[in-house]
């Protein structure tokens, strides 16, 4: 199975309205960010699948190559982020908003997120939300991809996987199914998520991943495909 990715829109651009207490700390992280999101941008933003060309002439390469090329430099630049983010927090904590004010403060959050160390990080983000450096819907999300990685129900319906399907008389894989994780308690899902911050409800967030939400429980999880 695989983890499905949501691509969120890019941190506006205009500067936030409190002066950060380091400007300095704050351009790294804003270019950390664009750094973050410019591959994924280009491998999961669905409008890209259109121009192939223009995005391979644009990075100088074959068009051919894209769909290994893309993955390799995004697996290549969140490394990089990874290791300077790590130096970052330990310098300063986690920079949140009254360091480098918003949307700044969501730069770290993104590189931890696309990491394999969130179980290292979580206690940290949610001291950073619940003292509002961090919106908590940030720190909800987190917690649900970490809740899924462990085989756990999540809590908020952030996290979706999908699973191959294959034609049983060719053998041959016919496109993925994608599902939203189990939720713990999924009837009052949605009353969690507005508590959490969050704007949408679980079936709207779904659909914004291009699924049309169910109840799933770890059973079923548990007899999908695991390839």
């Amino acid at each position: 199975m695989k983890l499905l990715f949501l691509l969120l829109p890019l941190l506006p651009q205009l500067a936030a309205a409190q002066t950060p207490q380091n400007p300095r700390l704050k351009h790294e992280l804003d270019s950390i960010y664009a750094v973050d999101q410019k591959w994924r941008s280009l491998l999961f933003d669905p409008r890209q699948r259109f121009r192939p060309d223009s995005v391979a002439r644009a990075l100088g390469v074959t068009r051919e190559s894209l769909p290994t090329y893309i993955p390799q430099q995004m697996m290549r630049s969140d490394s990089a982020n990874q290791v300077r983010v790590k130096q970052l927090i330990k310098q300063y904590g986690y920079p949140g908003k009254s360091l480098v004010g918003e949307p700044t403060n969501e730069a770290a959050w993104y590189v931890i997120q696309h990491s394999d160390d969130i179980k290292q990080y979580l206690p940290l983000i949610k001291k950073a939300a619940s003292k509002g450096e961090l919106p908590f819907y940030l720190y909800a999300q987190m917690l649900d991809r970490q809740l899924m990685r462990q085989g756990k129900e999540q809590l908020y319906g952030t996290q979706a996987m999908g699973y191959n399907v294959t034609n049983p008389a060719t053998g041959r894989r016919e496109g993925q199914r994608p599902f939203v994780w189990p939720i713990r308690d999924a009837a009052d899902v949605n009353a969690r998520r507005q508590k959490a911050g969050f704007k949408n409800t679980v079936e709207q967030n779904a659909a914004l991943m291009g699924i049309s939400y169910r109840v799933v429980t770890l059973e079923e999880v548990a007899k999908m495909p695991k390839q």
